[in-house]
């Protein structure tokens, strides 16, 4: 899944995404993911859904006759003939505090000690955070699971039925896991090619597997706070790369934005996404990373007089990671991977190798995006099993001919991709 995030928000009123679908085609992504459209409730975010079968108003054109639902399907229907497939958020672990929801079926809910309508909560970094505006559901306990989950199946329908292909799923690892199985695998069973990420982060390893066993196709993966040295990341990559492939990204619409972290610096942005894209099956880019922008996306506040003229155009080099992820399969699915000892602690050596086909990968990649790293390898053949030459691949300055010994001094943020077959 190479995804393209348009953040609605942003984007505004559907007939207005044409252009966004369009970009997100010429630059070689397959998927595009959209944060939830549906009415919300008072606070007005995204992620506070009062009611799951109407259409949030701020993404309507009111002015003509055509349905809302008729507005989404037109929306759908142009990012299927583009050739692409869509996804959208499914958010069945709480709802807005104030949906009708509440008051209809009341033994949905969890309570908190004074009986009230439990707020959603999650711990972050430690802390435990309660979001006021959101009712947590309880599968675990209500009195009426069959109705709650026959809920949260008509939801799925509906949304299928707007023409979306599969679904990012809200805080999965909070809903049981045998509520996920049971849904997986309902709607799977009825011949629909639907597929289902979760949505781990913040999860251990060992939670992230939990979840993951459920049926889902992907999960997200946590290379977007890597720094490079620590081992974490790649504990967590070779404890969970069997039970499902994830997706990596170098921001999100939950983080803040890199071009501001990084204050603009283009090779920064150009080394973060190289790395997700090929660090894992899958990669996802929110809308405006391609261009440098610096204001956060917020699930409230943002509108499309956010979009930002920064004089920064990544979209070239993003095309080419994309391709180069397409055509080699190493880059597509979850394989062995290891850090190799490198000459210069700045700089990363990445190997990983195909189990299902013959390809072999070497990354090698300035840590450092700020200033120019040397490297130096006696011979690269001696970090790979294959037996054929090694060719660069890389999104830019490619090499003609790989020297041996191998000596470069690496641009800020440079990545060299070198790949090669054991066949």
């Amino acid at each position: 899944m190479i995804i393209y995030n348009i953040f609605p928000r942003l984007a505004g009123a559907l007939s207005q995404w044409g252009d966004h679908i369009g970009r997100a085609a010429e630059l070689g992504f397959d998927w595009i993911y959209v944060n939830p459209i549906q009415k919300t409730g008072a606070s007005g975010s995204l992620y506070s859904v009062a009611d799951y079968f109407a259409v949030n108003p701020a993404f309507l054109d009111t002015a003509g006759t055509v349905k809302p639902d008729d507005q989404v399907r037109a929306m759908t229907a142009q990012v299927h003939a583009a050739g692409l497939k869509i996804m959208t958020d499914l958010v069945i672990n709480h709802c807005a505090v104030d949906a009708a929801l509440t008051g209809a079926h009341p033994e949905w809910f969890k309570r908190g000690p004074d009986g009230r309508v439990a707020n959603a909560a999650c711990d972050q970094n430690g802390e435990r955070v309660v979001w006021q505006d959101l009712a947590q559901f309880d599968f675990e306990h209500t009195r009426d699971p069959e109705g709650l989950y026959r809920y949260c199946l008509h939801v799925v329908e509906h949304l299928l039925g707007l023409g979306f292909d599969g679904f990012r799923c809200d805080a999965a690892y909070q809903i049981p896991q045998h509520v996920w199985r049971r849904l997986i695998q309902e709607i799977k069973a009825r011949g629909q090619h639907t597929t289902f990420v979760a949505e781990t982060l913040g999860c251990t390893a060992d939670q992230t597997k939990e979840t993951a066993r459920a049926g889902f196709d992907f999960v997200f993966n946590s290379s977007k706070w890597w720094n490079f040295n620590d081992w974490w990341l790649i504990e967590q990559y070779n404890l969970t790369r069997e039970t499902a492939p994830s997706i990596g990204f170098p921001e999100s619409h939950d983080t803040p934005r890199l071009a501001a972290e990084l204050n603009g610096n283009v090779a920064g942005l150009k080394q973060r996404y190289l790395f997700a894209a090929l660090f894992s099956a899958g990669v996802m880019l929110p809308m405006g990373y391609e261009y440098g922008f610096r204001k956060s996306l917020h699930v409230v506040t943002t509108t499309p007089a956010d979009w930002e003229s920064t004089g920064i155009d990544l979209t070239s080099f993003i095309q080419q990671v994309n391709v180069l992820k397409k055509c080699f399969p190493v880059f597509h699915e979850e394989s062995p991977l290891n850090i190799l000892p490198s000459s210069n602690p700045n700089v990363l050596l990445m190997w990983k190798a195909s189990t299902k086909h013959h390809d072999e990968a070497l990354l090698i990649l300035n840590k450092d995006p700020w200033n120019q790293q040397e490297f130096y390898a006696e011979n690269l053949r001696q970090f790979i099993q294959a037996g054929k030459p090694l060719e660069d691949v890389s999104p830019e300055f490619q090499l003609e001919y790989i020297h041996q010994p191998f000596h470069y001094a690496l641009r800020p943020g440079q990545g060299i991709v070198l790949v090669t077959s054991r066949k």
